[in-house]
């Protein structure tokens, strides 16, 4: 007899939809990666590399800059060069564009007007074709100059003089971006007629920090440093962050650390962090990973 499988069944509601993306670095390759896992058949079109560079580098900064990160977002996209300035480029383009059902870009408007991509021409050549149009910030501030960075300074999730330790607005905007493919794909099967949405990068940023405009990751937020069960931890070989929120997380921990009564208030007391502190820094990331799994306390260690 059969056993049957216990592997999660994989949704691809984007199964035959044709996808063409023009988007370069990283939220649109970001965002077709996503895309092609939810079924999609994926296709890119990049410029030519300079002339300066060995021969197959591709078109897109990131593969110049990243070639293995390049790699890794392309895998199983296939990606041509054209040189959309040109007849022959835009001849090629069209091409593409005509068995296509969304349309992803990353230019800014004044830029796609000049390659004659512009939502309201396109419309009209293409009636069916959708197309999700990733921009810095949106509306009129469109044209504005601007990267990750800049988004995130703008959001207030820059804390200090370090850099983040990830691209958080490009990674949002990408998931924002393949959220609005799948928008588009309904507002098509159900009116038969192509749909145009904009993702503003900014406001991918603005959507995460929000819990930080709440006050939950500020200094005195539950989750930004005042609550001592949501912490991270000098250990005796490396550290530990709890996550030990919910009252009968923090309960445990606090028993752990031999302090038997514990609630919301008292978890906020300097006295309970100085608890936690006192007992963590006594013990190694293997005796806190085996308390985890006794105690039933979310935690993680890193060693060194």
């Amino acid at each position: 007899m059969k056993t049957p499988s216990t592997a999660p069944k994989v949704l691809r509601p984007l199964k035959g939809v044709r996808i063409l993306s023009l988007a370069l670095n990283l939220p649109g390759p970001a965002a077709m990666m996503r895309l092609q896992a939810m079924g999609a058949t994926c296709s890119k079109l990049e410029p030519p590399a300079p002339a300066s560079m060995p021969a197959g580098t591709p078109g897109d900064p990131m593969g110049m800059y990243n070639l293995p990160a390049y790699t890794s977002l392309h895998q199983g996209i296939r990606v041509m060069q054209a040189d959309l300035k040109t007849a022959k480029g835009q001849a090629q383009l069209h091409k593409v564009l005509a068995r296509s059902d969304v349309l992803l870009t990353s230019f800014r408007p004044s830029a796609l007007d000049k390659l004659g991509l512009g939502w309201v021409g396109l419309k009209k050549r293409y009636p069916t074709l959708s197309m999700v149009a990733i921009v810095g910030a949106p509306g009129a501030r469109a044209e504005e100059p601007g990267h990750d960075l800049t988004y995130m300074a703008e959001a207030g999730l820059l804390i200090g003089m370090d850099t983040p330790p990830s691209l958080y607005a490009d990674m949002g905007g990408s998931l924002m971006a393949s959220e609005a493919v799948l928008q588009v794909h309904m507002q098509r099967m159900a009116s038969g007629k192509g749909a145009h949405i904009e993702v503003a990068l900014s406001e991918a940023a603005h959507y995460l920090a929000l819990p930080r405009h709440w006050g939950l990751t500020t200094a005195k937020g539950s989750v930004g440093g005042s609550h001592a069960g949501y912490r991270i931890y000098p250990c005796k070989d490396g550290r530990v962050a709890f996550a030990a929120l919910e009252p009968h997380f923090a309960q445990r921990l606090m028993q752990a650390a031999g302090q038997s009564q514990s609630d919301v208030r008292t978890m906020s007391r300097p006295e309970s962090h100085s608890t936690i502190a006192s007992f963590v820094k006594g013990q190694t990331c293997k005796q806190l990973d085996a308390l985890s799994v006794q105690k039933d306390i979310p935690l993680f260690t890193l060693k060194g």
